[in-house]
């Protein structure tokens, strides 16, 4: 049948009309962190207003933002420095603390970063927030600029945030509370969005459930470090039944 010349002429048009572009890594890397990078924020100027308040200098906010960038440790070390605490106990407490990174590094995408320096950098940078973005469905066609440059905005955030609150921490007032809630709000934020790309995989959230309550009761101290080792068991053992079912199949 031939083709009128109106239907060529829609043809020629929907031929000619280019696909919408393709964000840059950088572009879509600063997006994807905006929302935890703006979380990021309150934490951040509560973490430098304790910093002044605890009698250190308020260049120390931004110093230890930017070199040790552990998050939870850094309010600790805060204490632990004014004190003059022994550093075997600041070493114990930072490997105890950061502990789950190893976990971590079982299923962040290293491999997917380029060269020494990408992967050094990705390396050290690799926090909570970012292992939780870059371990979704759609991170996993990522590619290391972008990966890279998620870390280094959400780093960026922390560091500007925490310098800002140093110096910004003498007009705080002492009774402003509910800060340090902006950490919990955003992990459950996270909690949710990895739920919805399980589609439907039910028992590995429960498992994850299990293995925190199962920790709570029988390892009350070491709560963080007994959940991921009891998450990890789990899933070892349940990917191991899993194959063993489908050989006998």
């Amino acid at each position: 049948m031939p083709i009128r010349p109106a239907d060529a002429r829609g043809q020629s048009r929907s031929a000619a009309t280019p696909p919408p572009p393709t964000p840059s890594p950088v572009r879509a890397a600063l997006r994807d962190s905006t929302s935890v990078g703006l979380a990021f924020v309150p934490l951040g100027l509560a973490f430098g207003a304790l910093t002044t308040q605890s009698g250190l200098d308020w260049w120390w906010a931004g110093l230890s933002a930017t070199l040790i960038y552990g998050g939870s440790f850094e309010f600790l070390l805060i204490g632990m420095v004014t004190t003059t605490a022994p550093l075997a106990t600041i070493a114990g407490t930072a490997f105890m603390v950061n502990v789950r990174h190893v976990f971590y590094a079982l299923s962040y995408p290293l491999h997917r970063l380029t060269g020494r320096l990408g992967k050094a950098y990705g390396t050290f940078a690799l926090s909570d927030e970012a292992y939780a973005l870059t371990a979704g469905n759609e991170a996993h066609s990522w590619p290391s600029r972008r990966i890279l440059c998620l870390q280094f905005f959400m780093h960026l955030y922390w560091a500007a945030s925490a310098t800002a609150g140093a110096l910004l921490g003498t007009l705080i007032p002492d009774g402003i509370t509910g800060l340090d809630f902006a950490l919990t709000a955003l992990f459950t934020v996270l909690t949710l969005d990895a739920l919805k790309d399980l589609h439907g995989d039910l028992p590995t959230p429960a498992l994850a459930l299990l293995s925190a309550v199962a920790a709570r009761i029988l390892f009350p101290n070491q709560l963080l470090l007994a959940a991921f080792t009891l998450f990890t068991a789990g899933l070892l053992i349940r990917h191991l039944t899993t194959a063993r079912r489908r050989n006998r199949a």
